[in-house]
């Protein structure tokens, strides 16, 4: 057996016992429960879920349920956690995805989930129907509504999303009493990560191919992305280079350019994606551009396009690994 083979059989393991692991244990948490998600005595009241944990979050100490079962969703990073976690939401907001979900998201674990609006303008109404006892989102996102959530419901959130997902991972762990399993699947990734490194020849290789990630954008200027963001922090896991025109990237997060200036994004390796109308974004227009097919990654066949949806959006351990096996294709090819 060859080093990289072992490394590679070493993460598909850790990988497997991870969502093995989340998977049972979600089947056990939801056995014999009632609509509320929680058990019943013989005399019919409720015993599961009584006692609380207190977690601390940015808007202060909040109490849940040691194991909280009706949980809500409102953006893309708690949902990716709760799927990671073998948790299956009750409810959660979208963003851009046509079919509802993130087409990353198994299907099987949102079946049940219900569409509460747009994540940056979630139905209340719709949240409050479910009868949720435990609300994820962020200040970021939702700071100006934290009254009318934790009305509802206990609300935990993180102060902003992106760059911090890991951190903000081990807080939605926590909430939803599931650290154990976020242990697992946090050593999962790091397996993974090491199986790309070996695959792309080790540190040194991987340190020596430059990448960049480029986002068409409706509405706004083009983006190359910077370290300080959560694809950055996936490249840096691996070991992969990053260009120089990512220093100059604002707050490390990103760069706006004009299409005429899009060939600042040339560097060995090109990923690039598109929210919205592609015409809008400008990404029919620059795509088709002389500028960009005489790039020299576009001329070399290293210039692919991505789901923004997974590569941008989704900000979690189930995304990350996703992504970590479309890096690995692609730069292995």
């Amino acid at each position: 057996m060859t080093a990289k083979t072992a490394v590679r059989r070493r993460a598909a393991i850790a990988l497997a016992s991870a969502l093995a692991g989340s998977l049972a244990l979600t089947a056990c948490g939801s056995s014999d429960s009632d609509a509320d998600g929680e058990a019943k005595k013989s005399d019919g009241k409720s015993t599961a879920g009584t006692d609380l944990r207190t977690i601390k979050t940015v808007m202060g100490d909040v109490e849940v349920k040691a194991q909280p079962q009706r949980i809500v969703a409102l953006d893309t990073a708690e949902l990716d956690s709760l799927i990671t976690l073998g948790v299956k939401p009750v409810g959660a907001t979208r963003t851009d995805s046509v079919s509802g979900f993130p087409g990353h998201v198994p299907a099987e674990q949102v079946k049940d989930t219900k569409l509460v609006g747009e994540m940056t303008t979630p139905n209340l109404e719709a949240v409050a129907a479910l009868k949720p006892d435990l609300i994820l989102t962020s200040k970021l996102r939702h700071g100006d509504r934290y009254d009318e959530l934790k009305a509802i419901a206990p609300t935990v959130m993180t102060e902003t999303t992106g760059l911090p997902w890991k951190e903000n991972f081990l807080v939605h762990a926590d909430a939803v009493g599931k650290k154990a399993e976020g242990q697992r699947a946090i050593a999962a990734y790091q397996a993974r990560t090491a199986e790309v490194t070996e695959a792309l020849g080790g540190k040194d290789k991987a340190a020596a191919i430059e990448v960049n990630m480029v986002r068409f954008v409706e509405g706004a200027d083009i983006r190359i992305y910077g370290k300080e963001n959560y694809l950055g922090t996936i490249f840096k896991d691996v070991g992969l280079g990053r260009p120089a025109v990512t220093d100059k990237a604002e707050e490390g997060f990103m760069l706006n350019v004009s299409p005429e200036k899009i060939d600042m994004a040339d560097t060995d390796v090109i990923f690039h994606s598109t929210i919205g109308d592609p015409k809008k974004a400008k990404a029919t227009q620059v795509l088709a551009s002389p500028l960009w097919k005489n790039m020299d990654a576009v001329k070399k066949g290293d210039a692919h396009a991505v789901k923004d949806e997974l590569w941008i959006q989704a900000i979690g351990y189930t995304g990350a690994t996703k992504i970590l096996g479309e890096l690995e294709t692609a730069l292995t090819k």
